[in-house]
């Protein structure tokens, strides 16, 4: 711990004389202001690549900071975009994350890995400029290997989201960074490729918002020299609709050279401690029992609310997973709609009582529902298996509204976990800033989606193991 840091904490103790525990310094955390409007949220390492629904990296660092000391284990067995693992890092704790996105994946490894800026800067440069001289000169080589990289399913995706200029660039440059021999610098690449893709505004994709629970494709595309490639019947339109209907397609080349130059200045080039990434189920986490000192974590949205392979295998198709296999992989996702031979757990009072109340509604629904508590409820369970005792994990949760029904995690989830043994101190709320949030929204307000009226609040609920 820095001598910043140790000062810090013991003032804060000693204005919290009453925080006499961990259960007391809890309720007190989270007492304080846990919105975090007014700072700044994207910056450093957080700022490699756009992701859905991150929370701020204030969040995790100040139950980092209070709640545990120097080479302390800190686990996300759901990490997304690492947030947590880097804030554990710059504090110099021993991060782990665990997910199962391939892309989640790969994005811990780059942002929890150090590098050396000037190789990252020689080698990213040399790709870039033997993509663009394959390109070019030699297109009809480029489709070729285009051609042999995807399976016809894979090609039909690609083709109907990417325009034929953009699948040349983005081929010349996959095809140069797989030949890259060192992996870490690879998957560096691969991250600076990706995030060329998957932003806010679809990137160099046919997208306009990647962010959205469903990519929408634009109606009117414009190539970089403003000639019209395709344009749908926009006359039923407004002005105003017409032109946010429309998209105009950048460079992949120029916007990998915009991202490589501003990855490479935030990435990790001296670090003491350092993060494992675990492909893996937070349901059955590969980790021994009571070995982790907290975990800060937030779990998907029931229902798939938030969808996050639809943005993702815009990518992870470019980087050899084919459309079947992240349909596959997708299917297994905690809050995932398929029920079709799934067990499900028997839910205490509260739990079951929503469950009962949507069955009503919509059978369908409730099964959902079922399958994404039974599933919490395993995580919870392993949760309290690898934590010590004396011990925290908080969960960052928002609520879904299912056939108009507040699923309402905040009395759920306690529920499941005072079942498991935890002990849950209080609750605390935190209204989103949808915009540093990424949530998926329309372009303009609509009082009618359920996604809306939901998604502004947050809940970050301690499950305390003592």
């Amino acid at each position: 711990m820095t001598l910043h840091q140790t000062i810090e904490l013991e003032l804060y103790k000693k204005e919290r004389i009453q925080a006499s525990n961990k259960r007391e310094l809890i309720i007190e955390l989270l007492k304080t202001d846990l919105d975090f409007h007014n700072n700044k949220s994207i910056f450093g390492t957080h700022k490699i690549h756009s992701f859905p629904a991150k929370f701020p990296p204030q969040l995790p660092s100040i139950f980092i900071d209070y709640l545990t000391e120097v080479n302390e284990k800190v686990l996300d067995p759901m990490m997304g975009s690492g947030t947590t693992l880097i804030e554990s890092i710059k504090k110099d704790r021993n991060a782990i994350g665990v997910d199962l996105d391939p892309l989640a994946i790969l994005m811990g490894k780059v942002k929890t890995h150090k590098y050396d800026r000037k190789v990252l800067s020689v080698i990213g440069k040399r790709v870039l400029k033997k993509a663009y001289h394959l390109f070019e000169k030699d297109s009809d080589y480029v489709r070729n290997i285009y051609q042999n990289l995807f399976d016809q399913k894979s090609k039909k995706f690609i083709e109907y989201w990417f325009a034929q200029e953009t699948i040349l660039e983005l081929t010349a440059l996959i095809s140069t960074i797989n030949h890259v021999e060192n992996k870490s610098i690879r998957d560096f690449l691969k991250i600076v490729f990706s995030s060329t893709i998957i932003t806010k505004t679809g990137g160099v994709s046919l997208a306009l918002d990647l962010a959205h629970t469903r990519p929408h494709k634009a109606k009117k595309v414009l190539n970089q020299d403003n000639k019209v490639l395709y344009e749908k019947d926009l006359s039923g339109y407004s002005l105003k609709r017409q032109k946010i209907l429309t998209k105009k397609l950048r460079s992949a080349f120029d916007l990998f050279k915009i991202k490589l130059r501003e990855n490479i200045q935030v990435v990790f080039n001296q670090m003491n401690n350092s993060a494992i990434i675990i492909e893996g189920d937070a349901q059955n986490l590969p980790l021994e029992s009571e070995s982790i000192d907290l975990i800060v974590t937030s779990p998907p949205y029931a229902s798939n609310a938030i969808d996050y392979m639809r943005a993702h295998k815009f990518s992870l198709v470019w980087f050899g997973y084919d459309i079947d296999q992240l349909s596959g992989i997708r299917s297994e996702y905690i809050g995932g709609e398929s029920t079709s031979q799934f067990v499900f757990d028997q839910m205490p009072s509260i739990v079951q009582a929503k469950i009962n109340a949507l069955k009503k509604l919509d059978t369908k629904k409730a099964q959902v529902l079922h399958r994404y508590f039974t599933e919490i409820n395993k995580v919870l369970k392993e949760m309290h298996r690898v934590l010590k005792n004396d011990s925290v994990a908080i969960l960052v949760v928002g609520n879904s509204n299912l056939k108009g029904l507040n699923t309402e995690l905040q009395k759920c989830l306690p529920d499941i976990g005072k079942q498991i043994g935890f002990d849950i101190p209080a609750i605390g709320i935190r209204n989103l800033d949808r915009n540093k949030r990424m949530m998926p929204a329309g372009f303009e307000i609509d009082d009618s989606s359920q996604i809306e009226n939901r998604m502004h609040v947050e809940y970050v609920i301690p499950f305390y193991k003592h």
